[in-house]
């Protein structure tokens, strides 16, 4: 049996490309509270003392771009710690224009998707919540690393942080954690040896049980030394620069568009979503113990531009079946998907970090056709 290794990352909200994100999600959900049916594309950059907001947004009133951005950022963390990028005064540029009419006719006419391309959703037996090991745990740690700083424990911490984890495999099948990297914002009055040893007894220990952990599992935190300037000041942030960090961490394909700042419209990110809810729900129903889907689109046009179903060798009837039942079960047109995982609703700044899948609180995670797949499966 083959051993092998696999590594994911996740980051913490305070990662500058991830308060771009949920500045652009903020935006998005702003916009949804005002019109239901907002077409918005909503970009970010963020720096030093600076905030851009561009894209295209139709929302049928005018948002107050400033004051959601300062409160994103400040409920963030950065909130008076350094004068280089605080919520309170950086300089916020709104460049934000209507969505363009020629895009709009091919959505508006049938609920056509919004752009052409392709997305992937995927779903496997590794952990109850059917994602990899390597990101589920990644994310896990972030989150923790979050937690702790906000409720004080480690009132050092500051909000930029990253997480790494690689676990080992024999065969398909994880085994053991062999290495956790954590890199995490601190101020300047605490010493590395410190940050080392409260990070693994308040993070590490905390997320993942020891008897996971390798006999030779090591521990690297913050292994520049120091990491004093983080965030923004430290490195620019974008929305949509950590689309492997949204999904699953490398272990599955990605199409290659960006979730955060866009509507439901835009099958970038519905897509994605709707893939995911069909490849969980098929994982869970027991079809296979690996599935991956693909669907590709045309701009303009509401039916998939194609339909593909990938189960690497792990499905327990005919892959043809599979197929059947997915046409069956699963009605992949924008405006169906929207209608049945409500994604008019605002409430996207929740999926900004941490990931977008593995989340029970995400409509599109929900196991609503586990039964009716059970029976077309004869399962």
């Amino acid at each position: 049996m083959r051993t092998s290794f696999f590594t994911s990352e996740s980051v913490t909200e305070g990662h500058p490309d991830k308060v771009a994100d949920a500045v652009s999600d903020s935006v998005l959900d702003a916009a949804l509270e005002t019109n239901p049916f907002a077409r918005v594309a909503c970009e970010v950059f963020v720096t030093t003392r600076l905030a851009v907001v561009g894209g295209e947004i139709t929302a049928g009133a005018d948002l107050p771009i400033e004051g959601i951005v300062r409160e994103t950022i400040g409920r963030i963390g950065y909130d008076g710690f350094d004068p280089e990028f605080d919520a309170a005064t950086i300089e916020v540029l709104n460049r934000v224009d209507e969505q363009s009419p020629d895009i709009a006719q091919g959505v508006d006419r049938e609920m056509g998707a919004g752009d052409q391309g392709f997305m992937f959703g995927f779903a496997v037996t590794e952990t109850p919540e059917l994602m990899p090991l390597p990101i589920f745990l990644a994310h896990r740690l972030a989150e923790r690393l979050a937690e702790v700083r906000k409720t004080g424990k480690l009132d050092y911490l500051r909000p930029d942080g990253k997480t790494q984890v690689m676990v080992r495999y024999e065969g398909q099948r994880p085994v053991a954690v062999e290495k956790v990297l954590i890199s995490t914002h601190h101020s300047p009055d605490v010493e590395t040896k410190e940050i080392l040893d409260d990070v693994r007894e308040t993070v590490v220990s905390d997320v993942i049980h020891e008897d996971l952990l390798a006999d030779t599992f090591e521990f690297i935190c913050n292994p520049s030394g120091r990491f004093v300037i983080g965030g923004p000041v430290a490195d620019t942030g974008l929305t949509g620069r950590k689309i492997i960090v949204d999904t699953y961490g490398g272990y599955a394909r990605h199409g290659g568009g960006a979730f955060s700042g866009k509507d439901a419209t835009k099958v970038d990110r519905s897509g994605a979503y709707a893939a995911r809810w069909a490849a969980k729900n098929l994982v869970a129903a027991g079809v296979a113990d690996r599935l991956e889907i693909q669907l590709a689109y045309a701009i303009g046009r509401p039916q998939p531009f194609s339909i593909d179903v990938e189960t690497f060798g792990t499905e327990k009837i005919d892959p043809a079946e599979i197929v059947s039942i997915v046409e069956e079960q699963f009605d992949f047109r924008p405006a169906a998907i929207i209608e049945t995982l409500a994604l008019t609703r605002p409430g996207y700044a929740d999926t900004a970090a941490y990931g977008h899948f593995g989340r029970p609180e995400f409509t599109w995670e929900r196991l609503d056709r586990v039964g009716s797949i059970r029976s077309a499966a004869g399962l």
